[in-house]
């Protein structure tokens, strides 16, 4: 969908106007694991703040990201959009990982979201929320030219570089030689909070860069997890330091709000990018991490706060995706979507308000792309992904890749950790699961790599 004005006009004649409409406040953590909160199970890392938080809220088990690294599951929030719309597949160029292991032409891969997507922060600032960005945006080199009054440290960069001074990829200066940059970030979100008129209702999308490598310790914090018994493959404390101050920060952005006397009336979603990077934490019993399509790639930590306002179910396993976020953050703001506003998406108001849970459907992956760094949970140590889509459909999921047609078929309910494949004994689940996948490729026009690399080199098996 283009960006014109009768889009923005009719945004303005649809909103829902009231003095008591909610501030919104939306936390995606960078490469945060499925496990590696309190509130989801960890005995390792310590989140009191946000544990407090999820129990006044409900926690999604079954949440997930539409991509499972850092610029495309973004693209598809900011954009409501499957990645086949957008053409964000990962992070910089497709043909990644060495030539000759790669046996076919990747798909071109977008690197920027392009203006023409109308993304969340504009449909709200188009409908009088005062809008900041505060961390980690990837998408283009400055959120303010995509519906963000306000930018805080956000370009087109990854990950910092460095969270102690200087930040290198970060446009921000350090007050001094020696600060932290996750506590730098929420200092100038709190400054933006403070600075909000009562009369005026804000959206905060706070997505620092924590807790992307480098893998750069809070010093103070890591003696106690040094001495700390690991937990289910975690015992990272370089790691933990950075999950502890996190919370922290989120701590201070509560009390922030709390003294405003704006918290009662913020509607909160927590939610990570991708899952938790395989060789600093581990989310078993998912499989792999962050840049693979097995769960531990995928599926994210995720809960919903508003006060007065949620059903008083704690915890779902009704899945849902990121691509949610975009219309049930417009119905939450009051704001009727446009029909030629395309979103891929469902809103989970009423179930939020009225525990209606939404009709079945599938979830879809499409990876036509190559992704280095493999290890013994992936298909094959080379790569994290090969070329491939995914689709999840109740309890099923099958994965497909291009290079040699291979298939796996899993039961999530039975086995969770994905390592038994069914392909071959449940032909008539197999069909299903393809064909559902095969139309959702034809309808989005999904790129499906064919091409044969030239540079490939066939290795034997002994």
């Amino acid at each position: 969908m283009r960006k014109n004005n009768l889009i923005i006009l009719l945004f303005f004649l649809l909103v829902s106007c009231s003095e008591n409409r909610p501030d919104i406040l939306l936390i995606n953590i960078d490469d945060m694991g499925w496990l590696d909160t309190g509130f989801m199970g960890s005995q390792y890392y310590e989140t009191p703040v946000l544990d407090g938080l999820a129990s006044e809220g409900i926690i999604f088990t079954r949440a997930y990201a539409a991509a499972s690294n850092c610029a495309p599951s973004r693209a598809c929030m900011m954009s409501g959009q499957w990645a086949t719309r957008h053409g964000i597949y990962t992070v910089g160029n497709s043909d990644r990982g060495k030539s000759s292991t790669r046996k076919l032409i990747p798909t071109e891969n977008t690197q920027h979201l392009p203006d023409e997507y109308y993304i969340l922060a504009e449909a709200l600032h188009d409908a009088g929320y005062k809008t900041c960005h505060a961390g980690k945006w990837h998408l283009n080199q400055d959120p303010t030219t995509q519906g963000f009054d306000l930018n805080i440290g956000g370009c087109e960069a990854g990950n910092p570089g460095s969270y102690y001074p200087p930040y290198r990829n970060v446009p921000l200066k350090a007050p001094d030689s020696t600060y932290y940059l996750t506590n730098l970030i929420m200092d100038l979100t709190i400054d933006f909070v403070k600075s909000v008129d009562k009369n005026e209702s804000f959206f905060l999308y706070y997505s620092p860069y924590a807790v992307h490598t480098p893998i750069q310790p809070v010093k103070d914090l890591v003696p106690k997890y040094l001495n700390k018994k690991s937990w289910n493959g975690q015992d990272n404390a370089r790691y933990a330091s950075m999950v502890e101050n996190l919370d922290t920060q989120v701590g201070r952005l509560l009390e922030a709000l709390e003294q405003k006397g704006r918290l009662k009336n913020t509607f909160i979603l927590f939610i990570s990018d991708n899952g938790g990077v395989y060789n600093i934490t581990k989310q078993w019993p998912l499989r792999a991490g962050k840049g693979s399509y097995y769960e531990g790639g995928i599926r994210e930590p995720m809960f919903v706060v508003w006060p007065d306002r949620l059903i008083g179910l704690k915890k779902t396993e009704m899945p849902v995706s990121n691509l949610d976020i975009y219309p049930t953050l417009l119905d939450v703001a009051g704001i009727q979507k446009p029909e030629d506003l395309l979103l891929d998406g469902n809103s989970l108001l009423s179930f939020l308000e009225e525990g209606k849970e939404l009709e079945e459907r599938p979830l879809f992956w499409h990876f036509p792309v190559y992704l280095e760094g493999g290890n013994k949970e992936t298909q094959d140590p080379l790569f994290r992904t090969r070329p491939g889509s995914a689709i999840s459909y109740g309890d099923w999921k099958l994965i497909e890749y291009f290079e040699n047609g291979d298939l796996e078929l899993y039961n999530l309910r039975d086995d969770i950790s994905e390592k038994i494949n069914l392909a071959d004994s449940l032909p008539g689940k197999l069909e299903e699961m393809k064909k559902m996948l095969y139309d959702w490729r034809l309808k989005t026009s999904a790129p499906v790599p064919i091409e044969h690399n030239p540079e490939f080199i066939t290795i034997e098996k002994e």
